[in-house]
Order: C-alpha cells, then sequence, then structure tokens
C-alpha cells in the first residue's frame, strides 16, 4: 500500500483535501489516518496559530503528531523522524493508509525519507554566533564561511541568515560533511511506496487565503493564545511559529507578510521536490482533486 504524501504553502487547503481523500478511501473499505509533517503543529496550547486540524476535523480524520508537545520544550526534525517512521511503519502493519499532510519541507522529507540529521551546536556556538549574526549581519558571517568552506558558501544565500549561522556552527564542531547531507532532501528515494502531491495556488488567491486565514485566527483568540504561551515560558522552537512574535508586538500586517514570505518559501522547496506530482488547486472543491489523484494514480 502506497503512502500519500500532501505537501504545499500555507492556506492553499492541504487539510480540507486530506479529509475528502479519507472520505474516498474509506468508501474504498480503507482506514485513512493522517500523520502531521509540520515543525510547530506538534505543540500543546497552540492550536489555533499553527493551524492544527479542528476538534471536528480530527473526529472525521484521525490526525498523528499534533499537539502533544509541551511548548516549553524543544523540537528537531531528527525526533520528529524517529516518531513519524514508527507512525507510518505502524499504519502500514496493520493494512491503514497513511495520508502524510505538511508544509514544513525538511519534517515532509524526515517522514518519507532517511536523511543523516546534522549534529547539535558545541555548547555556546549558538549564542556566539547568534551574537555575531545581530553585530555584523549575515553577510558578513557568509564571508567568513566562505573562507572556511568556499563550496558549502557558495550554495547559501548570503542573507539567508538561519543557514548560514548553522554551517558557521557546524565548521566549529568540524562537522562539514554533515552540510553534504542536504543533497539528500533532493533524490528520489522513499522509505516506503509513495504518491508525493504538491498543491498550489494562482499567488493573489492565496494571499487571500492567507489575509483571511488571519483574520478568522484573530476571531478565535489567537492574540491571547500567544500571550499565554509567551507567558507561560515558550521554547526558542515553539516561538518560530509564524505569527507569534509579530503578534506580542501587535503587528498583525507584520504577521501577514511573514506568512506570505513563507508561502513563497514552501513553494520553492515544492519545485526541487523529486517526483512531485503539482496540482493547481485554485477554484477546485477539494473532493474533486481528492477524485482525480485517487483516479490518475495507481493507490
Amino acid at each position: 500500500m502506497q503512502v500519500i504524501a500532501l505537501f504545499g504553502p500555507t492556506g492553499v487547503g492541504k487539510t480540507a483535501l486530506a479529509l475528502a481523500l479519507a472520505r474516498r478511501l474509506r468508501k474504498r473499505g480503507e482506514s485513512p489516518v493522517a500523520v502531521s509533517a509540520d515543525a510547530l503543529q506538534v505543540y500543546t496550547d497552540m492550536q489555533t496559530l499553527t493551524g492544527v486540524a479542528s476538534a471536528h476535523e480530527r473526529a472525521e480524520l484521525e490526525h498523528r503528531l499534533v499537539t502533544f508537545l509541551s511548548l516549553r520544550e524543544t523540537f528537531s526534525a531528527g525526533r520528529y523522524a524517529k516518531l513519524a517512521h514508527a507512525e507510518i511503519d505502524g499504519l502500514l502493519a496493520r493494512g491503514a493508509r497513511p495520508i502524510v499532510v505538511g508544509g514544513t519541507g525538511l519534517y515532509l522529507r524526515a517522514a518519507l525519507t532517511v536523511l543523516d540529521m546534522k549534529p547539535p551546536p558545541q555548547a555556546g556556538a549558538r549564542e556566539r554566533w547568534r551574537a555575531e549574526l545581530e553585530d555584523k549581519g549575515a553577510p558578513a558571517l557568509h564571508a567568513i564561511l566562505a573562507e572556511r568552506a568556499p563550496a558549502v558558501a557558495r550554495g547559501l544565500n548570503p542573507n539567508d541568515r538561519q543557514r548560514v549561522m548553522r554551517a558557521l556552527e557546524l565548521t566549529d564542531a568540524g562537522e562539514l560533511q554533515a552540510l553534504d547531507g542536504e543533497s539528500q532532501l533532493w533524490s528520489e528515494h522513499m522509505r516506503r511506496p509513495t504518491l508525493l502531491v504538491g498543491l498550489t495556488m494562482q499567488r493573489e488567491a492565496l494571499y487571500e487565503r492567507i489575509d483571511a486565514r488571519v483574520h478568522a485566527m484573530l476571531d478565535a483568540g489567537v492574540r491571547e493564545e500567544v500571550q499565554r504561551a509567551d507567558a507561560a515560558g515558550a521554547s526558542e522552537t515553539a516561538r518560530k511559529a509564524l505569527g507569534f512574535e509579530e503578534l506580542l508586538a501587535g503587528d498583525v500586517e507584520a504577521m501577514k507578510r511573514r506568512t506570505r514570505n513563507y508561502a513563497k518559501r514552501q513553494l520553492s522547496w515544492m519545485r526541487k521536490l523529486a517526483g512531485v506530482r503539482v496540482i493547481d488547486v485554485t477554484e477546485r472543491d477539494p473532493d474533486d482533486v481528492a477524485q482525480e489523484i485517487l483516479d490518475s494514480a495507481a493507490v
């Protein structure tokens, strides 16, 4: 039995499509279960901000790997991979159909493949390079990286703050070879037979949905949710959720801009995925898209 994996930008309708697929699979006598591939939906008490499927949606389709971790804890793709592999393998073993759903590209690949995960930074290295980053800026750190590891630096945008800083952490740890593992992200190899579907939408329509989603989250009390998470000591990882810092600052427009920019990066990631079947879902009903997926592939 194939795994079905759905990837796409924030607001494109991944959950709605997963539900539509589940309904059609049940008519065929199958038992579908969703496995989340999202870096932030793992946290409890931030369901509104991170866009976890609603209680009603989870009653219709069971979702694994959501809302199980205290927001005070840090999390990693390596830890997620072990959990996701166990969930997918367990579901297949009992004849259930895993539907991997997510917008975090690294977590999607971690769920579907075996990656050589990079080691954690040496003690104090992250703090030191973060201070350098704030003092000198990402291009200056990129220049340092270019002296230490020219080949690695050539593959990084000088303004990509996080990746440049992480590369320097790895040079400190003598783990430059771990950077070569990034090529695994774009390989065609899968742990299990998988139908990988990428969802796109016309940019204007997607941005309208993102803006509407932000307003719906505000109506649902997301600002208060973030304030409670902040007061409870949310971890550095949890604070990376889209809109966390922006809502603390009361800047809704900045939250919208950040979400749109993240959607662009998700679409860029999708274009690099090997073997992905891309479907434009603009103005399309999820049931029609679900039927197209099931009709066009030997699922």
